[in-house]
């Protein structure tokens, strides 16, 4: 493993035996290591720490959005839990067509899906935890009710992105308070979602999707136009899975099935592990990954959806002589002319990662979408709700077009990197449609060069989309020269790309390596 060299800013990599959080924001990060501390195991610390976020960065994250979770216990097999929400059973893309339109504006209360994010919670708790769920949630209980203190990258993009709840009078009251976004140390709080959070702790998912919070949130929408129902709500059921999986230099990379995208993780490991990248020059592995990802998002958004609606096994789309036809399609001398169809641009999400002392490991990832979600605000509840059937397409006859209680196209996707059948890191890279090429250039870093956790985390970032490669500016004037000699368009990326977590377990020397982002607010810790 290569050493860090301490002459430049960076951060070390966490070290810790008994425990280690990640997450994108430090009250999240000690939520998971205090449940940690007080005899939890993961599972229990990985929801203490999503729903504190659901609190503290809520443009980013909440409890109207979705969830998909990976599980790795100490002994047992890996699981896939998918705790995404599915659109009314009166939604028809047929009928949005007839009114006029030709794709669901992320804006519009028809892209609003029952959330499914507080289902998988509790099923996660039910399942695999060891403490109550009103023990785990105490934490954001107490930030809801009495307030959290607005931090460096949560200021920054609540002020990027306020216009998304102007338009709604209860949506600006809450997160504009004083008119405007909040600032960097200044203390917002929202009762309203800790007494939600309050009764989900003591009555488990009823108290979502059942009663005063479910009948809140189905008026808000109704007044709006929506077609949800209190029974759209109370159908709400998390699924569990086996992973989807493809090796890569020898390991394992782990995602969860459709309708998330980590299949499209999956198809470009699979074209990058034909290539010898220990050796490569930026440019060329900038190269490759933007020509691996022109493939797999292409693969992607033609097949990827519901899987009650998919053509065949998202596996089929791995077989060896689909990859090798894939390759075979990239020049390393140009850039070749395949293009991704164009899908909503977003990056407002959380990741986080948790391993106990026992060695469980779980990566969750939560999101409301874009950001602040859809905008639209159920006040009674607390409840800011997400917009994610903005992933949906309204062409007749497609597998991920619109339908009544069908699950949308996710970008959301935890990952376990194992070795031997035994997890290795626990982790995800949020970022929106950047996470599938975002899983594969952290794993990259590790393997093919010998980073460490942190240090692969950190390195500079490019994510072909929308015609050109978006580049970091800590990628040199050169590279990118080179990148265009080669017929790539290039931009410089106006904002950081994605924001990693990370848990990696070394299990030989009884140690585990933490990394948390620099792009975000986050750290990770253990003890």
């Amino acid at each position: 493993m290569r050493e860090r060299d301490f002459m430049k800013p960076g951060r070390s990599v966490a070290i810790a035996t008994n425990g280690m959080a990640a997450t994108s924001h430090p009250a999240a990060t000690l939520a998971a290591v205090d449940i940690l501390r007080a005899g939890g195991n993961a599972v229990d610390a990985a929801i203490a720490a999503v729903a504190v976020q659901s609190v503290v960065d809520p443009l980013m994250t909440g409890i109207g959005g979705d969830c998909f979770a990976l599980y790795a216990p100490a002994n047992g097999p890996m699981v896939a839990l998918n705790g995404s929400g599915r659109a009314p059973a009166a939604a028809h893309a047929e009928a949005l067509v007839e009114q006029g339109m030709t794709r669901l504006a992320d804006t519009s209360v028809h892209a609003v899906t029952v959330p499914g994010a507080v289902d998988a919670w509790c099923n996660l708790s039910a399942l695999y935890g060891r403490l109550s769920l009103s023990h785990t949630l105490r934490a954001a209980v107490r930030a809801a009710e009495d307030g959290f203190t607005i931090t460096p990258r949560v200021a920054y993009d609540w002020s990027r992105f306020a216009w998304r709840v102007e338009p709604y009078e209860a949506s600006a009251r809450q997160f504009l308070p004083k008119g405007r976004a909040p600032v960097i140390g200044e203390t917002i709080a929202n009762p309203a979602l800790g007494s939600t959070l309050r009764e989900i702790g003591r009555h488990g998912a009823s108290a979502f999707y059942e009663g005063p919070v479910a009948e809140d949130i189905v008026a808000t929408l109704g007044a709006l136009g929506g077609l949800h129902t209190l029974d759209d709500l109370a159908l709400t059921r998390t699924t569990e899975t086996a992973p989807i999986a493809a090796a890569y230099r020898g390991h394992t990379l782990n995602e969860c099935p459709p309708n998330g995208q980590g299949l499209t993780a999956l198809i470009i490991a699979r074209i990058l592990d034909g290539f010898d990248l220990s050796d490569a020059s930026e440019v060329d592995r900038i190269h490759l990954l933007a020509e691996a990802t022109k493939l797999a998002y292409r693969q992607r958004d033609a097949i990827v959806a519901d899987p009650d609606y998919m053509g065949g096994p998202a596996e089929d789309a791995l077989d060896e002589a689909v990859i090798a036809t894939l390759r075979q399609a990239i020049d390393m001398t140009r850039a070749g002319p395949i293009e991704a169809a164009p899908l909503p641009v977003h990056k407002d999400t959380v990741t986080l990662s948790v391993v106990d002392r026992d060695g469980n490991a779980i990566t969750l990832i939560n999101s409301i979408f874009f950001a602040f979600g859809s905008g639209i605000y159920a006040p009674k509840a607390g409840v800011l709700l997400h917009n994610r059937g903005a992933g949906f397409t309204l062409k007749a006859g497609h597998p991920n077009a619109l339908g009544p209680r069908k699950r949308p196209l996710h970008t959301i996707i935890p990952a376990i990197l194992s070795k031997d059948g035994r997890p290795a890191v626990a982790f995800g890279v949020m970022g929106g449609q950047y996470q599938a090429a975002g899983h594969v250039h952290f794993v990259s870093q590790l393997l093919d060069h010998g980073l460490d956790v942190q240090m692969a985390s950190d390195a500079p970032r490019s994510f072909y989309t929308d015609g050109a490669i978006s580049l970091e500016p800590t990628i040199s004037d050169a590279t990118r020269a080179a990148l265009e000699d080669r017929g790539h368009k290039t931009r410089w990326a106006d904002s950081p790309l994605g924001g990693c977590q990370a848990v990696a377990i070394d299990e030989k020397r009884g140690v585990l390596w933490g990394a948390s982002d620099h792009r975000k607010d986050g750290m990770a810790l253990g003890y």
